[in-house]
């Protein structure tokens, strides 16, 4: 129930009849046939495999689905306290799977006070309202960064970024609140503290919650329902045709025990189950020796001048040390905020070190220089592949098979791997789709493709399991195993704990005080 301080929050009812939309461009809907009721004040944990359509599902009620899209198409209806979600809009609070898309403004404080002020919030409350947002959402306690309200919001990491994004659906105090994979990109610490924030708002306001999340264990204890998507046309898991309505629907206890194995063959992430994978066969710890970082001091800001002078960036991380070898795994670890995508891009030349070196060895360098950095581009793509935390990031054509071909041609190389990438990856439904328009999943997926598919000798993954369900993880796990048998080496940035366990190799775990932790240890034992 709502305490005394709810204010003005009036908690959102949710009907759907027979409601579906298909994306422009797409021949099968995203998702059809959805009926649904969620009462004013529940608390709902939407489920299904990957592409499913929650997160179109998440779209519509937020009113924001197919602002861009003049050949989609929508069946049946799907209202809000009796309107449609366009006539609502502000009822509903927003947050999606990339936070990035979500920084309005320069400063953290601007950004968060940004929705109360075009809801017209007093500007007195507007500001009480981002202050406790921030404390809620842990960005203002040293592990969170300790930040200041005119703290540049440039500066901030994926995860940091991600909590900025919930304080400022917080500080609006919507009647709905929607949360798209919120916690995937956090790590274990930020994972709870976010979590409990939004458990501490609604009891505060008794909001409705709709909370998409591919682990249970996570929200289970938070929400008194749980809804599951129903799969695809061609099987469970499958992610070859549309969602086709509620599969399962109840009290998570109940849902959980009574369908578990159910659940499993949908891909569901539920508690205690762990997909089998195909795991490493023939890890050689002697292996040829790569890349190598020596001393790096990191930083994305570039040199300033300030009159004659020269004023360097101020790095994130210092006196990184890490080699990279073939058919080994390196797995960077540690806190939001403490610089590990920022050193992972600048292990594959696409930033300048700040101090220290990274060097290439003559086997991968092949007469292109030691340095990654002044690499022409055709010659780090046919060397060093990288995944960008964000897909979007990384997409330069509209269809996923154009996006395939691009690296393959622009390298002179026929595309033989793509049809393999389509199968291995799930997307071969999907090879007229426009990238933009694929689920979380489905796009963290198409990235992963695409590098592929130029055959780099190193690959980099940002986050590289963000938003897959369980199926389609061990799926991606199994084929980087592979890739290491192959004598590919693979570096990768990531809080997955099982992930990191099926891939082995060693762990560099960086910690939030600019100084690299020295010791290397077995990723299976993180």
């Amino acid at each position: 129930m709502p305490s005394t301080t709810s204010g003005t929050v009036r908690p959102a009812a949710i009907s759907a009849e027979g409601w579906g939309w298909r994306h422009a461009g797409r021949v099968q809907p995203a998702i059809q046939g959805l009926d649904l009721r969620i009462e004013p004040g529940e608390r709902v944990l939407l489920l299904g495999p990957s592409g499913a359509g929650k997160s179109t599902l998440l779209h519509a009620l937020a009113g924001v689905l197919g602002d861009e899209e003049d050949d989609s198409d929508e069946t049946g209806s799907l209202l809000i306290d009796g309107a449609t979600p366009r006539e609502q809009r502000g009822r509903a609070g927003l947050m999606q799977q990339d936070p990035e898309t979500q920084v309005v403004l320069s400063r953290v404080g601007d950004d968060v006070a940004f929705g109360a002020e075009n809801l017209a919030v007093p500007r007195d409350e507007i500001w009480a309202r981002v202050h406790e947002a921030l404390d809620d959402v842990g960005l203002r306690t040293a592990a969170g960064g300790g930040l200041a309200l005119d703290h540049p919001t440039a500066a901030l990491s994926g995860g940091q970024k991600q909590r900025l994004a919930l304080a400022g659906i917080l500080a609006m105090r919507p009647g709905l609140i929607l949360l798209d994979e919120p916690t995937a990109n956090l790590d274990p610490a930020g994972v709870l503290e976010v979590r409990d924030a939004v458990n501490r708002c609604l009891d505060k306001t008794g909001a409705t919650l709709v909370v998409v999340e591919h682990r249970v264990s996570v929200w289970k204890d938070v929400v008194d329902r749980i809804v599951v998507l129903q799969p695809g046309s061609a099987g469970a898991g499958s992610g070859t045709g549309p969602g086709t309505g509620v599969l399962l629907d109840g009290p998570p206890d109940k849902v959980l025990s009574e369908a578990r194995s159910m659940l499993m063959a949908a891909g569901v992430w539920v508690p205690g189950y762990v997909p089998a994978t195909r795991g490493r066969s023939n890890e050689t710890p002697a292996a040829q020796l790569l890349l190598a970082a020596q001393d790096l001091s990191v930083s994305r800001e570039k040199p300033r001048r300030k009159g004659f002078k020269t004023i360097p960036p101020i790095p994130v991380q210092t006196g990184i040390s890490a080699q990279v070898r073939a058919g080994q795994a390196l797995t960077i670890t540690g806190p939001n905020g403490a610089g590990k995508s920022t050193f992972a891009l600048t292990l594959a030349g696409l930033l300048a070190p700040v101090d220290g070196k990274v060097s290439a060895a003559v086997e991968l360098s092949e007469g292109a220089g030691i340095d990654p950095f002044r690499w022409k581009a055709d010659q780090l793509i046919s060397r060093i592949g990288t995944v960008f935390q964000e897909p979007e990031h990384q997409f330069v054509t509209g269809k996923v098979l154009d996006e395939l071909m691009f690296g393959p041609k622009h390298l002179g190389h026929g595309g033989e791997r793509v049809d393999e990438l389509l199968e291995r990856l799930r997307l071969t439904h999907l090879v007229d789709a426009n990238p933009y328009t694929l689920s979380g999943g489905e796009k963290r997926r198409l990235s992963v493709a695409t590098v592929l598919a130029a055959h780099p000798k190193i690959l980099v993954l940002d986050e590289p399991t963000f938003g897959q369900d369980a199926n389609t993880w061990a799926e991606l796990a199994s084929f980087l195993s592979e890739l290491l048998d192959a004598g590919t080496a693979v570096v990768s940035v990531t809080h997955d704990q099982e992930f990191s366990a099926v891939l082995g190799g060693t762990e560099l775990r960086l910690d939030p005080a600019n100084r690299a932790q020295p010791d290397r240890q077995e990723a299976g034992a993180v």
